[in-house]
């Protein structure tokens, strides 16, 4: 899901540049942008069936076992690709980490901030196929600056590259608009299975007894299940991005999982945030960690979170408002052939 939110802006920006968006996704990633853009066309492309272990010291063991899956999935995306590209008279491609989904034909860019994948005593390995992937793509957007001040630290700036690199900045649907503060904490969910729901038991658990008032955003796009929470709990299942920008600026705190595209939403807004990272995602571990020792957001383990917890978020800076503005010129690529 946040791959897709972090293509909103681009899509956009996009569209006033005079192109015509044509989408391709699966699953409840593709039914969001369908909603958002509902005058577009759209694809549905194989899915990669990505579904997190219960406990995260399974999964890698859990993933490693999808790979061959993956690896279909990549043959299938490569033929729906080409199938599209002929349909549509497609003139050039922007994969935000769909890797089969690039042409020889037509200039095609891959988005990502992971030019290294952390999985522990793998990311050599996890690492080396990824960067094989890239080159594949005529240009690689990394959402992100490329200077110090940057949010995805190692992950996303290598010490030596041989890639087309671009960093396009940070990539969010949101801006910043100064509102009065309606709720005292905005839960923002997110993230595979069975992750999303453990972690969502949790905190409504932990929230009955919270003095203030709480805004929780579910993250569920196609779902019949109803849940009751106390009072002073407002549950939404999803939130579109007018209604969502309008939540977060209108919030003091927000708890949110550590995922890269969740940190550029908050970033742009300069909200105060703390962070539950997926149990096992070392991606999220890090960034968490990463903004911890920055001294901007604290961060806590699933298993161990507690609303006391929160009050660690006054010693900590928050966010200063980043600048996410889409520059038309990162498209030259599709111009010039």
């Amino acid at each position: 899901m946040g791959h897709a939110t972090r293509c909103i802006p681009i899509i956009e920006a996009l569209i006033k540049a005079g192109f015509e968006p044509v989408l391709a996704s699966d699953g409840e990633a593709l039914l969001l942008l369908q909603k958002e853009f509902p005058f577009l066309k759209s694809y549905t492309l194989p899915s990669y069936n990505i579904r997190y272990a219960k406990s995260g010291k399974n999964l890698k063991f859990k993933l490693f076992f999808r790979i061959p899956f993956v690896f279909l999935a990549i043959k299938k995306e490569q033929k729906v690709t080409a199938e599209i590209i002929e349909k549509e008279e497609i003139k050039g491609i922007i994969s935000d980490n769909r890797f089969g989904v690039y042409s020889s034909k037509i200039p095609s860019v891959y988005i990502t901030h992971q030019l290294q994948v952390l999985s522990g005593l793998t990311t050599k390995i996890s690492t080396a196929f990824h960067q094989k992937i890239i080159k594949k793509f005529d240009e690689c957007w990394v959402p992100d600056v490329a200077n110090e001040l940057n949010l995805s630290g190692k992950l996303g700036h290598l010490k030596d590259n041989n890639f087309n690199l671009k960093y396009i900045g940070i990539l969010s649907r949101f801006i910043f608009i100064e509102k009065p503060l309606k709720y005292d904490l905005l839960v923002l969910l997110s993230g595979p299975e069975p992750q999303r729901t453990l972690l969502e038991e949790k905190l409504l658990k932990e929230l009955k007894n919270y003095k203030g008032s709480v805004l929780f955003v579910r993250g569920v796009l196609n779902t019949s299940i109803k849940i009751s929470a106390a009072k002073h709990i407002q549950i939404k299942d999803y939130l579109l991005s007018e209604e969502l920008e309008a939540a977060l600026n209108s919030s003091k705190l927000v708890i949110a999982r550590s995922g890269y595209s969740t940190i550029m939403d908050v970033a742009v807004l300069g909200k105060k945030a703390f962070f539950i990272p997926t149990p096992g995602q070392q991606e999220q571990q890090y960034l968490a960690k990463k903004l911890s020792e920055d001294k901007i957001t604290p961060f806590k383990q699933q298993d161990d979170f507690k609303m006391q917890d929160l009050k660690k978020t006054e010693n900590y800076t928050g966010f200063k408002i980043y600048n996410s503005e889409i520059d038309l010129h990162s498209f030259k690529l599709f111009q010039s052939k």
